[in-house]
């Protein structure tokens, strides 16, 4: 029997209402475990910025027993009563430098919990076609780096997009951010295949992905500098800082 047009109407109507809210009781149920696999993935990435995970790890268990972690502002004061993994480094990019908070994660001894090893400090910008970001880990003295994680979410596979890979990421590892008391930072080079082994402030390009690489550099001198006073408050002369 064919069914008149208001029939149609709203036998689709009512479909998709309770599609919309069967979609909406998912979503809600579904966000606590989300933002816990969001929380456990950048724990992970932290640790990855300093040590070498195995998928065997208990990510939680080593983090709460290695890391430290506050918030600072571009000052280098600490801030009270704000938590360090709660701080939405994307949103904080939109504000200028001076205006931002700051995460700070220091990743303890093993055998010494009252030791400080690494300094974890998260980082933020923008590639080629979006944004990038990650985490970059330095020694204890403030200047050399141990490590670094970055991500990205929409450069170019096989070109920009190799920041997310070890290869990449291994020649940023012994390089130096300050020269003196000036923040330098790290500067990818434009093209690929040099050695910049004996550069403290230089690591070899990516081949066909030069905007990229720009960008990684001006997000590292942004964030560096924005952790300047903090770092220089830290360093108990460990870096040369002239008066």
């Amino acid at each position: 029997m064919q069914q008149s047009n208001f029939y149609v109407i709203a036998y689709t109507a009512g479909l998709t209402i309770i599609c919309g809210l069967l979609l909406a009781v998912t979503a809600t149920g579904l966000k606590p475990r989300q933002q816990e696999n969001i929380a456990l993935e950048q724990k992970k990435n932290i640790l990855a910025s300093v040590m070498t995970l195995q998928p065997t790890d208990d990510i939680k268990s080593i983090y709460e027993k290695r890391v430290k972690s506050y918030v600072v502002d571009f000052e280098g004061e600490v801030k009270q009563g704000i938590k360090a993994e709660q701080v939405a480094v994307a949103e904080e990019y939109k504000k200028n430098k001076e205006d931002r908070l700051y995460p700070v994660y220091e990743i303890l001894s093993e055998t010494n919990p009252a030791k400080t090893e690494y300094y974890v400090f998260p980082v933020y910008g923008f590639g080629l076609w979006d944004n990038i970001w990650g985490f970059v880990a330095l020694q204890d003295d403030l200047n050399t780096i141990k490590g670094v994680k970055f991500e990205h979410k929409g450069e170019t596979p096989g070109l920009g997009a190799r920041i997310a890979t070890e290869e990449i990421q291994a020649r940023y590892v012994g390089k130096k951010i300050f020269e003196g008391d000036k923040v330098v930072s790290v500067v990818m080079q434009k093209g690929e295949g040099q050695d910049y082994s004996n550069n403290p402030h230089q690591v070899d390009g990516m081949s066909g992905a030069t905007i990229t690489g720009k960008g990684v550099n001006k997000m590292l001198l942004e964030y560096f500098e924005g952790y300047y006073n903090f770092i220089k408050s830290k360093s108990n002369n460990k870096i040369s800082f002239n008066q």
